[in-house]
């Protein structure tokens, strides 16, 4: 059963100063009714720490300034190094190339965004990564 109140943190990650997309990503989870928390920019071990203060169920990143792969690996690793992998979604989003969306997949993120991706294609994809990590 999908709850009403699905927990997001948001970041930029690292210092990545492109921020729309992300605003409007927050905008799209609000009005589906979840609960968003919008870090601004943070480092990895600063995203995995909210995500625990505030115990999250999903944690999105958007990267368009590129390092996303580096930094994504970063988030990963801090996720397991606290041992919230397994039990919180990981998501990323921005400007990110078909090799690269493989190479995330391989590093654990449960969603890779790409510009153009719609409302119902977030809001759906959100859900059905809350309901797999809440079995």
């Amino acid at each position: 059963m999908i709850k009403n109140n699905i927990k997001v943190v948001l970041s930029k990650l690292g210092l990545d100063v492109h921020s729309r997309g992300v605003f409007i990503v927050a905008k799209i989870l609000r009005d589906a009714g979840m609960e968003v928390i919008y870090l601004g920019n943070s480092m990895p071990q600063q995203i995995i720490k909210a995500a625990i203060q505030e115990d999250a169920d999903i944690i999105g990143v958007s990267s368009l300034g590129g390092g996303h792969i580096a930094l994504g690996a970063d988030l990963i690793d801090e996720a397991k190094k606290e041992n919230i992998k397994d039990s919180k979604g990981f998501v990323i989003g921005g400007a990110i190339s078909p090799e690269e969306i493989i190479e995330l997949q391989n590093l654990g993120f449960d969603k890779i965004f790409t510009s153009g991706a719609s409302n119902e294609e977030i809001i759906s994809s959100f859900k059905k990564i809350y309901e797999s990590k809440s079995k």
